[in-house]
């Protein structure tokens, strides 16, 4: 009785103090108690790593507190002693003697006569001590390698709920953007829908109601002849006389009348319906509309003062650009242009799809396009694809010009206020517009050029003509978008 009493005063004391049973796997905190493992794997710890022991409430490090490696054996023999019937026998079965020794070769333990004398005589044998202190080495090895795989394991499941939460974050703003652009694309195809429609429904109202005017005016026609064959007919029942008197005067009132009519009749012809376009005509308007909303969104250039003349003359914010009457005394540094009317972008491309607006107004002469970024700047303009320079411009204000080899003549109807210069680096090409219109881009002339290394926007004011050709160009700014 007295023993059981102190096997259970033993077992009180033997309790975690967090799930108040007998420690499992104890392991010791900085602080020097100890706790199941289970248990302080189920406390909180903060960000550094820290935490609060509940007993004295120390901040201590949770990361890997030590196995309480004497505390483990004092639970396990209380286990035997209170469960005498379990686990392994503690003596040799064969010579009643304790078992000391662990036989490597077959892996037993073994008494020592197992050793000496017994099966095992020839193995390799090492004292229990030994084989217990290597095998605690190998099992706290194997912890220490199952904690550092653990924490890979925690580290990559937090990266994948971080990439599953912005892949999910980045589609959806995807998937508006998608929304809003075909969104848009559809309003543009409506409105082009609706300029058609409207087109079609004009044309043929006008057409049905002046055929419904001349069906009108038949009807009527009819019902005339119609009261006058009835009245003939009344009439040739009179007497010789009342016949006489009446069909004179009834005659001549229906001559008058049918002469008068037959000065207004019409031969009446079929009608054709013409709204003004074709079926063609509907794809090229579809195309122009949406050739514009397709394109990258306009660049927002400005001058650079650098490269400009010394005879030209930039505004504050260098967005527009006009030929002056003084020679300035700038610094003659590589960049700038020496001998022709230039000034270039201040940024230059080397690869991807560019957009960019030109505003030209009512300017005379002027010439616009890409140069490499290589070309000399210190002698007169190389104008020609040959030279590294694709270009495009206007003299006499009428008169437009590409400048290939050799240089083409552009049929162009309209004076273009405004120019848009497209580049595609990867396919080489370099494409102008007439951007006049804000809904769609009317093709100018394009390139398909080799290009290599950088290149910049040029922009070739020319002379001023004695102030005839003194006009600005001007690098139109995008608005922000609302």
């Amino acid at each position: 009785m007295d023993r059981r009493r102190s096997l259970e005063s033993l077992e009180e004391q033997l309790r975690c103090p967090v799930c108040l049973e007998v420690f499992s796997e104890p392991l010791m905190l900085q602080c020097g108690h100890s706790y199941c493992r289970g248990c302080v794997r189920s406390m909180g710890m903060d960000p550094l790593g820290q935490l609060q022991c509940p007993v004295c409430r120390s901040a201590v490090d949770g990361d890997s507190p030590p196995p309480n490696v004497a505390l483990a054996r004092i639970v396990d023999a209380l286990r035997e002693i209170s469960n005498p019937g379990q686990g392994p026998p503690e003596t040799c079965n064969q010579h009643h003697n304790p078992l000391s020794l662990y036989c490597e070769e077959d892996q037993a333990l073994i008494c020592g006569l197992c050793g000496s004398i017994g099966g095992h005589r020839s193995h390799k044998v090492t004292p229990i001590s030994s084989v217990y202190s290597r095998m605690k080495e190998d099992i706290s090895g194997l912890m220490t390698e199952f904690q550092t795989q653990k924490r890979k394991l925690e580290d990559q499941t937090c990266k994948m709920a971080y990439n599953k939460s912005r892949i999910t974050n980045e589609s959806d703003v995807l998937k508006w953007v998608v929304r809003k652009e075909f969104g848009e694309l559809r309003r543009c195809m409506e409105l082009e829908e609706a300029r058609f429609m409207q087109k079609v429904e004009s044309t043929a109202s006008t057409l049905i109601s002046s055929i419904q005017a001349q069906a009108d005016h038949m009807s009527q026609l009819l019902a005339k002849f119609q009261e006058a064959e009835g009245t003939l007919e009344a009439l040739s029942n009179e007497g010789h006389l009342d016949f006489i008197t009446v069909s004179e005067r009834r005659g001549r009132e229906f001559r008058e009348s049918q002469q008068r009519e037959q000065r207004k009749e019409r031969a009446y012809s079929s009608i054709s319906f013409n709204p003004g376009f074709n079926h063609s005509d509907i794809k090229i308007a579809v195309w122009k509309r949406l050739h514009r909303r397709v394109l990258p969104a306009p660049e927002s250039l400005k001058f650079d003062p650098l490269t400009a003349h010394p005879m030209l003359q930039l505004n504050e914010d260098l967005t527009s650009v006009e030929c002056g009457v003084i020679v300035k005394r700038l610094p003659n540094n590589p960049e700038r242009f020496s001998y022709s009317y230039c000034v270039l972008a201040s940024r230059g491309f080397s690869s991807g799809k560019h957009y960019w607006e030109v505003q030209v107004g009512q300017k005379p002469k002027w010439r616009l396009g890409l140069i490499k970024g290589t070309t000399s700047r210190k002698s007169k303009l190389p104008k020609s694809p040959e030279g590294g320079v694709w270009l495009i411009g206007a003299k006499e204000g009428r008169l437009y010009e590409a400048f290939a080899s050799p240089r083409v003549t552009l049929p162009l109807t309209t004076q273009p206020q405004r120019m848009g210069i497209f580049l595609d680096y990867e396919r080489g090409e370099v494409t102008f517009y007439n951007a006049d219109s804000p809904d769609e881009l009317g093709f100018i002339y394009s390139y398909q050029a080799e290009l290599q290394g950088k290149v910049y926007p040029l922009f070739d004011v020319c002379w001023h003509e004695r102030s005839a050709n003194k006009l600005p160009i001007s690098l139109p700014q995008p608005l922000p978008e609302v």
